[in-house]
């Protein structure tokens, strides 16, 4: 295979069983989003609900209701989905009994038209904006929402299921901002309870706050990138100081391997070019694979026993290492990132090496790389 993705489900199993043993009486939502941060969407999914997830988060509707599907059914698992504009597949949605976040009147109004043109209720959450800025209510938009909302479940045409709301700065652990959004938020559940809403569940908490702020676990956590293994926190803690294990190895077999002389220029630009005779390695994976043009010249990856570096650009599908004097064969394995147990880079090396998050690294390895899943039986022990 010229490159892949292995994909540990025993691992995400064992996150999910870490993440609850955090959250106390609070359940757990494992959010899939964006083809589950790249891991693929329903298989993660399945894996998680049986560690004892018991609810599944998506950012478009559609992710939702790929996930109703393939079989996920309500008695299964509950799907909120956030992320909607006014074009957005409503009726569908309600018709999927899917949860539906409502941040404002306007998507009420949509919810209520969907109501009508399927003729069964809708479950609906209220998101309210503490802080984020991005969606959710404003403070003094919300009682109107929160009253709105409220009439329609008093008309049986919608239950507010869920009060919920995001942090923006939960990653950075004491700034000033989370505990300001903390009281904003359970202002607005004074306001929403005041109103008669007595929802199934509220919930603030992202990775980060699961991992470090007990006090936001209210009903309901939302574990994104905790659940497949990486640090959401990397300057507080490593994956393995919060009992986690990476879920994806990125990793490819070499196109070529030939020896060139001194003073030869590699990939485009010839931003590298070789100091003496040297052995260069192809490795077939590149920008349209969701490798970071920015990991030019400074990339890492594990071939052959040792850390090496990306060597000139990274082009569309491929790009070059300079291994000196080691040998290779055509078919070696290149380890870009994985858990790190051989010694190879992590995900987290990646963003550090590239100048972003590990979010990123693992979310945009593309479609054409296929994902092989290991352990995709379910487990009942420990760790897997």
């Amino acid at each position: 295979m010229r490159a892949e993705a292995v994909i540990d489900l025993a691992a995400l199993r064992g996150n999910v069983r870490a993440l609850r043993a955090r959250t106390g009486s609070a359940g757990v939502m494992s959010v899939v989003k964006a083809d589950a941060y790249g891991h693929g969407a329903v298989p993660c999914a399945l894996a998680a609900l049986d560690a004892g997830a018991t609810w599944l988060g998506t950012a478009t509707p559609e992710e939702a209701l790929a996930l109703r599907a393939a079989g996920i059914t309500p008695d299964r698992a509950r799907v909120l989905c956030w992320l909607w504009t006014p074009a957005g597949p409503w009726a569908q949605a309600v018709a999927a009994d899917l949860d539906i976040s409502v941040s404002g009147e306007w998507a009420l109004r949509h919810v209520l038209d969907a109501v009508r043109a399927t003729g069964r209720p809708a479950r609906i959450h209220l998101k309210a904006d503490t802080g984020l800025g991005r969606n959710g209510a404003q403070p003094h938009d919300w009682p109107d929402l929160v009253a709105a909302a409220r009439a329609a479940e008093a008309e049986g045409l919608l239950t507010v299921a869920g009060l919920w709301s995001h942090f923006a700065c939960a990653d950075e652990p004491g700034h000033p901002a989370n505990a300001a959004q903390l009281t904003a938020f359970r202002q607005a559940l004074v306001v929403a309870e005041a109103a008669g809403l007595r929802p199934e569940v509220r919930h603030l908490a992202n990775s980060p706050a699961t991992l470090l702020m007990p006090e936001t676990h209210f009903d309901l956590v939302r574990a994104g990138l905790a659940q497949y293994g990486l640090s959401p926190v990397p300057e507080v803690g490593g994956p393995e100081e919060f009992g986690l294990r990476p879920v994806m190895t990125l990793q490819a077999g070499l196109a070529q391997v030939k020896r060139v002389p001194g003073g030869h220029g590699v990939s485009y630009g010839h931003s590298y070019v070789t100091q003496g005779e040297t052995t260069l390695a192809l490795v077939p994976m590149g920008y349209a694979d969701g490798i970071p043009r920015h990991a030019s010249g400074r990339g890492p990856l594990w071939l052959g026993g040792k850390w090496r570096t990306v060597a000139g650009r990274v082009a569309m599908d491929q790009f070059v290492v300079d291994l000196g004097g080691d040998p290779a064969e055509v078919g070696d394995l290149a380890v870009l990132f994985g858990p790190g147990d051989r010694g190879e880079p992590t995900a987290e090396d990646w963003a550090r090496a590239t100048g972003t998050i590990s979010y990123e690294i693992v979310t945009r390895i593309g479609a054409r790389v296929p994902r092989r899943y290991l352990n995709a039986g379910p487990d009942h022990g420990g760790r897997g």
